[in-house]
Order: C-alpha cells, then structure tokens, then sequence
C-alpha cells in the first residue's frame, strides 16, 4: 500500500476539480457503500440501522452528508450532528430530503449509543496541528469517553490525525474507527504509527486519480503484508 501527503492527493484533485468531475458524487457513494457492507457484516440491514453522522464545514463534511442521503434512501435512522457552523450546503439538503434529522442536544450520547457513527469532521486541511478544539473537542471526547457501542467510519481519515505523519496530538479527543475509507489513494498518515493504529481497516477507492497518484513518489511504501 502507497501512502501520499496531503498536498499530493490535492494536487492529484486539481485538474478533475476543474474539468468539474464529480470527484464528491463518486467519494460519497463509495462512503456509502462501505457504510452498508460495515453494517451487514455485522448482521444489521442500512433498512433497521441507526446512524449518526459528524459533519464537518468542509468536503469531508460534505462527503459524509451525502452518503447520509443514501443511507437514508435505504431507509436507515440517519442523525446528522453539526460541528461547524458552515456546512456543505448541497449535501445537508440532500441528506434531509432523504429523511436525516439534525440531532440539538444530547449529541454525544446519540452517538455513542448508535450502530454506526460516521466521523466526518476533518480531512486533510492544511493545519500543521490537526487536533480538535472547542466544542467539537468536547464532543468527540465524550463519544469516546462513552464508549461507542456501535462501528466507526471515517471519512477520508479519522479526524484528529496528522495525514503525512501519522501523529495523533490528542488521542483523547480522537474517534477509533473500524475502517477508515480514504479517497484516491492512502494518505501517509493513515500507514504510520500511531495513526494506523486508530485508523482501523483502511480501504482506499479510487475516484479517478489513479493514474495521477501512480506518476507520483509516495511518502510510505508498506508491503502488502502489512497493509491492512
């Protein structure tokens, strides 16, 4: 598994960006469909689940609250839990046409308490210092201090992470996922310690920067042994 910085997979983007592909349409589908085979694996049907969704103010965000659209087009119980006060306009009226609600009060315990939360409050940005702060510090921190009794996704890389170096400035405030699903290709972070160690399964779908990825020197090469 090849794992790139932040800017390469940005810079990857640019060009599909402005010939105006669909670079988010083809990533929360995928989003989606990994929600529904996390779901089934452990005997749950995305008709009967329960799934909160941390939404973030950038395209992570977005992401996520379009696969929140599609979960709730399958019928699932679909909660959308605002950490910022700017949000992808587009995917919030879509995942609330499809049904979602906006949770206003008791966030941290809907989530912890639901089968499937989705943690899509950061991506790769460009912070140097990529912890949580705030409100959604205290947020994220409850969750997991609560222990989630359901799966975690996270979208792109679980928020909190550094996505070239792997490091994890407050593990306090970071949600373990299960399987973190990353777009293009891996990012460095997810594939070095301590990082990897609360990225979970890392799937990574392609969302046509393969062949721009491939011209590029990863950051982290790591035998196929050792992905996981």
């Amino acid at each position: 598994m090849r794992g790139y910085s932040a800017q390469q997979v940005r810079a990857a983007e640019a060009p599909h960006l402005a010939a105006g592909e669909p670079l988010m349409e083809r990533a929360s589908a995928a989003l989606a469909r990994e929600c529904v085979r996390m779901l089934e694996a452990e005997g749950i049907s995305p008709a009967h689940a329960r799934v909160v969704v941390l939404v973030g103010g950038g395209n992570n965000g977005g992401d996520a609250l379009f696969a929140a659209a599609a979960l709730a087009r399958q019928g699932a119980r679909v909660e959308l839990v605002r950490t910022s006060s700017r949000v992808h306009e587009a995917g919030l009226a879509a995942a609330l046409a499809a049904g979602a609600t906006v949770v206003t009060r008791g966030a941290a315990k809907c989530a912890a308490s639901a089968d499937l939360i989705v943690d899509g409050i950061l991506g790769t940005g460009t912070s140097p210092d990529p912890r949580l702060r705030g409100e959604v510090r205290d947020l994220v921190a409850a969750v997991v201090a609560a222990k989630p009794s359901g799966l975690v996704v996270a979208v792109d890389i679980p928020s909190g992470i550094h996505p070239d170096t792997g490091e994890v400035p407050d593990p306090a405030a970071v949600l373990r996922a299960d399987v973190t699903v990353t777009f293009g290709g891996a990012k460095a972070g997810l594939l070095l310690s301590p990082a990897r160690d609360v990225a979970g399964e890392v799937r990574v779908h392609d969302i046509g920067l393969a062949a721009d990825l491939e011209k590029l020197t990863p950051l982290v090469v790591l035998p196929g042994d050792e992905a996981r």
